[in-house]
């Protein structure tokens, strides 16, 4: 069995939930308050846009992002994709309201009342503790979720056979879906490229979108009583790694996957998101930003900040099993250049380790406010340009002040965060980890930084605020 054992001590405040990686009971909260807060965000937006909704302008071009869901499903909409009645989105809009306070309720009182450490027994509440490196209840774990994702696809297929049918863009219409497809051949050669290479993209049809839904809820709701009754097979469990960390991992590899898949749907599929409430296929249309191409980059933004999230936690996953600490830092192994910082001509030339020897915060015999004073004065007098430039007031007289108030109030957030930095690092008198000068190892010395940054930041602003506006004197 391969196992990851993560500590709390390991992670400051700013992981989030990473400190509550053995507290089952927090990330219990955790969960139903993020929950409550993707309800209540639902339940909000779709109320702010019912009062943005304008009739007399196509939907997707009013930077609506849920009202076009809403009436994919059929809610709603009268002929040709129009919107006749708003009252189903403002009874969805409340629903997600009250479930939120429902949630969030639940979110409080396990990250705050309830137990850190939920109990592992047989009475209900211990059917909800856990141990990350116990393989049988993390599959039981896969399994509930994967028969609460069978069921939410099932509804929509109540939803399509039943409950007011789904939108047909090909028809222009709302219509039951009562013959969908079951001939497993059919539904399964979209994986294959069976109907073109769009794939599952290439859906063209209602029946077969429905279809799909019905064996995608089959196939969850058979492998979540699978998961849920069976223990892995000894190859998972030599091969996976069994910790809080490694299933972080596993689960944004999914998610990117998803987005990445959705980004690309969306794009080219015209039958699950009509053009009549997503705008044309594609991500342009003649200038206007539609809902389609809003929803496609989105997706795939998201997608790549996911991956590179598995990325990150898997070689954490794999460092840690190999019995290495990140928190030691990068060190730099002659011999076993694999593990540390590998000398290039580039990193360990004179050349390079003179330039990195003369910069302020390297530089020996300066105090921390001349440091803090060097640095803040060429940020100062470089940030000021893009300001003035690129401003909204950067084709007017006022340009040059805009800039430089704008300069200075980005110069006192960056202030603040270096005041956090410092009261974080340099708490219970502990030593910094990390390359830092002798003289810059303790709060006063860093609040005296902080002092030189703030001072030389403005100065250098005024500075080049003096160039620009005086220009004519030296040309």
């Amino acid at each position: 069995m391969t196992t990851a054992t993560i500590t709390p001590q390991q992670y400051g405040w700013w992981a989030g939930n990473a400190r509550f990686i053995n507290q089952s009971g927090r990330i219990l909260g955790a969960h139903i308050a993020h929950a409550g807060l993707i309800v209540l965000w639902a339940g909000a937006m779709t109320l702010f846009e019912i009062t943005k909704y304008d009739p007399s302008r196509p939907i997707y071009e009013q930077g609506l992002i849920l009202l076009p869901h809403l009436a994919t499903l059929g809610l709603g909409i009268g002929d040709h994709g129009q919107i006749v009645d708003t009252y189903p989105y403002f009874v969805i809009g409340v629903l997600h309201l009250v479930s939120s306070s429902v949630l969030g309720a639940g979110g409080i009182y396990h990250a705050l009342l309830g137990p850190q450490t939920l109990p592992e027994n047989n009475k209900f509440p211990g059917f909800f503790g856990y141990n990350w490196e116990d393989e049988d209840k993390m599959t039981t774990i896969i399994g509930i979720h994967l028969l609460f994702l069978g069921f939410g696809a099932f509804l929509l297929v109540l939803k399509a056979l039943f409950w007011g049918g789904l939108y047909d863009s090909a028809l222009g219409s709302v219509r039951l879906i009562t013959a969908p497809t079951l001939n497993p051949g059919r539904i399964f050669a979209y994986l294959f490229g069976g109907f073109g290479p769009q794939g599952m993209a290439a859906v063209n049809n209602l029946e077969d979108v429905v279809g799909g839904h019905i064996w995608v809820s089959i196939l969850c709701i058979v492998g979540g009583f699978w998961h849920i009754f069976t223990q892995p097979f000894t190859w998972a469990k030599k091969i996976l790694f069994w910790s809080g960390e490694a299933y972080l991992s596993y689960s944004l590899g999914a998610i990117a996957y998803m987005g990445f898949l959705a980004a690309y749907f969306v794009t080219v599929n015209d039958t699950v998101y009509p053009t009549e409430f997503y705008g044309p296929l594609g991500l342009t249309t003649s200038g206007v930003i539609s809902v389609r191409t809003w929803l496609a980059t989105s997706h795939l933004a998201l997608a790549i900040v996911f991956l590179s999230g598995h990325i990150w936690h898997a070689l954490r996953v794999r460092v840690i099993a190999a019995g290495l600490d990140f928190e030691q830092g990068v060190v730099n192994y002659l011999n076993s250049p694999e593990i540390g910082n590998l000398q290039t001509p580039v990193n360990a030339s004179d050349l390079t380790l003179r330039l990195l020897a003369n910069l302020p915060i390297y530089r020996p015999g300066l105090s921390p406010f001349s440091r803090g004073l060097e640095i803040g004065m060429a940020h100062g007098y470089f940030l000021l340009g893009p300001f003035v430039k690129l401003g909204p007031v950067r084709d007017t007289e006022l340009a040059n002040q805009a800039g430089l108030l704008a300069t200075i109030g980005l110069l006192l957030i960056l202030s603040i965060c270096l005041w956090l930095y410092g009261s974080v690092t340099f708490q219970k008198r502990k030593s910094p980890q990390g390359e830092l000068p002798e003289n810059m190892i303790t709060a006063k010395s860093w609040s005296e930084f902080n002092s030189g940054w703030i001072v030389g930041g403005c100065g250098g602003a005024l500075f080049a605020f003096f160039l620009l506006t005086n220009s004519k004197l030296f040309f």
